[in-house]
């Protein structure tokens, strides 16, 4: 991070990983500015406890990243960009993939268009998605009671890396993947100091998961309601699973040395060490908890990776990074704010 006088601009700041790194800088005694439409559930008592914690420090502007003056305002002063905002469910890119484009592309677009403005473009990191890999079906897998996991067993150990070829899949695939491109693009057609994420499965507190996006912690949620949880296919499809204050230590790490590493993309995500399947996350629940939650299955969803692990070497190697906090503890502290969260919520009704 530059200066504390500068700005610390956060699209899609009040959602769930934006909260995790606006509450990181502002306890760090820099100025952040946050940048939301306010259009997923739960974001506003994101902003609550922001601002409850941060009362004089904290800039929130209410806008859409699609409208190109938003943007513009919003970057006024900004030394570093952390680019969230999008559309991020497969489901409903299928619905309405226009509307999706436009969040994703278009808005991508409007902010690197006014950071290329600049007379000092500031440093800008995104985050992109696994799914610009596809659906990873020519992967060779075999079936074990729990889980899938790669014949081969170096990519067993190590991961998909980046060397792996694009192959959009979803409207949702195509639309981050379009603005993954962008962005690097923008980094060296234009020089503009960008660096590219493509991130796995993150969890932890702030998180009001769904069944579209955020499934740990929408797991734990039905448990603790006592609801049935849906499982898309058989519940053997694994992921690695990275807790978001090890995230919030990769975008910053990203961030602070956006000039060497711009125009490269890394995947993201807890590694082989932190890979588990549905099934797997479902035991832990239920060792959690001290009872088995009821499980309902559907059909696959179109596009679903059987298998997606990350493989971080590049990025680690880069920067030094490495996840420092497991499934098992990582998975008790989410489980520990749910609990509160929904208690305070049933108190404030």
């Amino acid at each position: 991070m530059k200066g504390s006088r500068s700005v610390a601009l956060i699209t899609g700041g009040a959602g769930f990983i934006g909260t995790n790194i606006a509450d990181r800088l502002l306890c760090g005694g820099h100025r952040v500015r946050i940048l939301d439409d306010l259009s997923r559930s739960g974001v506003e008592r994101n902003l609550r406890w922001l601002d409850q914690r941060h009362p004089s420090t904290l800039e929130v502007e209410i806008g859409d990243i699609r409208d190109r003056r938003v943007a513009r305002d919003a970057m006024r002063d900004c030394a570093d960009v952390f680019h969230l905002a999008a559309q991020v469910a497969v489901t409903t890119s299928l619905q309405d993939p226009v509307g999706d484009a436009a969040t994703n592309v278009h808005g991508t677009l409007n902010l690197l268009e006014e950071a290329r403005n600049r007379s000092r473009p500031p440093r800008i990191v995104f985050t992109s998605t696994n799914k610009v890999y596809g659906a990873l079906g020519d992967v060779a897998l075999r079936e074990t009671q729990s889980r899938y996991e790669p014949l081969d067993p170096d990519l067993r150990a190590g991961g998909i890396g980046e060397e792996r070829p694009l192959a959009f899949c979803t409207p949702y695939g195509c639309s981050k993947g379009a603005a993954d491109q962008y962005v690097l693009d923008w980094a060296n057609s234009y020089g503009v100091p960008s660096v590219v994420l493509r991130m796995s499965c993150i969890y932890g507190p702030h998180q009001f998961g769904t069944e579209d996006q955020g499934w740990l912690a929408h797991f734990l949620i039905s448990a603790i309601e006592g609801e049935a949880i849906t499982i898309y296919g058989d519940g053997k499809q694994v992921r690695d699973v990275l807790y978001v204050e090890d995230l919030v230590d990769a975008l910053l790490l990203a961030c602070r040395h956006a000039n060497r590493l711009s125009g490269r993309a890394f995947n993201m995500g807890g590694g082989a060490e932190n890979a588990v399947s549905l099934l797997e996350v479902l035991d832990r629940i239920a060792t959690l908890r001290g009872e088995v939650a009821e499980v309902r299955t559907c059909d696959w969803r179109h596009g679903d990776q059987r298998y997606y692990v990350s493989d971080t070497t590049r990025f680690r190697a880069a920067t030094r990074w490495h996840p420092t906090i497991g499934i098992e503890r990582g998975l008790d502290i989410l489980h520990a704010w749910l609990s509160a969260e929904r208690i305070e919520a049933r108190a404030a009704a």
